[in-house]
């Protein structure tokens, strides 16, 4: 519960959403229902688009906080928050640091890697050098080293867009150009099999919690963009149907992970379990999504918890860091 800044009525919060990414639908979505959860939390909220009317109406009648619902680059590669620290506004979240490190998912998995957590090998190709080298010469030499199959993903984005699972050669040059349609950049995986899991951070003020485990059932076997947000698409099962034993490695994983970037407030990290219980973190997201079908509300749902009353003591949080 808010304590020390008032009533409920005496916070005033602004949720930024929409924004021009290809995310912005779901962003939109995510934004209503934190905006609905805030208000239940009796704080008083808006919701503004990060656009050009948007600085003048922080100089003008600043919040008392924000919260960032912006997927894809505005709300998660740190220029927002960057802009934030400048107006001199606080956020819930994490600082514009991290943000632009959890970003670039190669610079994340070579801090990942760096601090000792599991992440599936990978090669980062920008499309300069996949053009300048020679197509077929490159991903021949991808294939060799990483084997088949492969996860092509862009190396900065979110929502799955641009995702493919790659089996077979002739897969892999279609699987490029689809996924530099939305990054210059394409990050090629080694196709991790086990089972999908996303496990929110939340921390209110006692430091870094892992939330209960969601299990990932995509009908077609890949999370994409379509199965993260067409309903019958995906089943999800929370608590992840884990032994004890392997939810706290997966917890523990998702913690260090969190910590190794240097996060705050809340995060999702995305990982897989092999068959022997063992985890690798796929990527971390600084801006969960908050839609009906989305991974933290649900993990907030099986903890028992509230999504209102942990926005309400993040928005503290954030106001006590401002010095507010």
């Amino acid at each position: 519960m808010i304590t020390d800044m008032g009533t409920g009525d005496d916070v005033r919060v602004t949720v930024l959403a929409g924004g021009l990414s290809y995310e912005r639908d779901v962003s939109l979505r995510s934004g209503r229902r934190i905006l609905d959860a805030l208000r239940g939390a009796g704080l008083t909220a808006d919701m503004r688009d990060a656009d050009v009317a948007l600085l003048p109406a922080l100089q003008e009648d600043p919040p008392d906080a924000v919260v960032i619902a912006l997927h894809g680059a505005t709300g998660e590669d740190g220029s927002l928050r960057g802009v934030l620290d400048l107006c001199g506004v606080p956020y819930v979240g994490c600082d514009a640091r991290a943000s632009r490190l959890a970003w670039d998912k190669p610079s994340a998995k070579s801090m990942l890697r760096e601090a000792g957590i599991p992440t599936p090998d990978w090669v980062a190709l920008p499309h300069d050098r996949f053009s300048e080298l020679g197509a077929v010469a490159v991903l021949d030499r991808i294939v060799d080293r990483l084997g088949l199959p492969l996860m092509v993903k862009p190396a900065q984005g979110g929502s799955g867009l641009g995702a493919a699972v790659v089996r077979e050669d002739a897969d892999l040059p279609p699987a490029m150009v689809g996924c530099f349609a939305y990054d210059s950049t394409a990050l090629v995986e080694k196709f991790a099999p086990g089972m999908d899991v996303a496990v929110s951070i939340v921390d209110l003020g006692s430091g870094p919690t892992a939330l209960p485990a969601v299990e990932i059932v995509a009908q077609d076997g890949v999370y994409d963009y379509a199965a993260r947000y067409t309903a019958g698409l995906t089943t999800w099962h929370t608590p992840a149907r884990l032994s004890p034993e392997i939810s706290a490695r997966v917890a523990e994983t998702a913690l260090a992970a969190h910590k190794a970037l240097g996060l705050r407030d809340l995060s999702r990290v995305d990982l897989i379990v092999s068959d022997d219980g063992s985890p690798q973190v796929l990527g971390i997201n600084v801006s969960p999504g908050m839609t009906e079908t989305s991974l933290l509300p649900l993990a907030v749902q099986a903890a028992g918890m509230d999504l209102g009353q942990i926005l309400a003591q993040l928005v503290e949080r954030a106001v006590r860091r401002s010095g507010s």
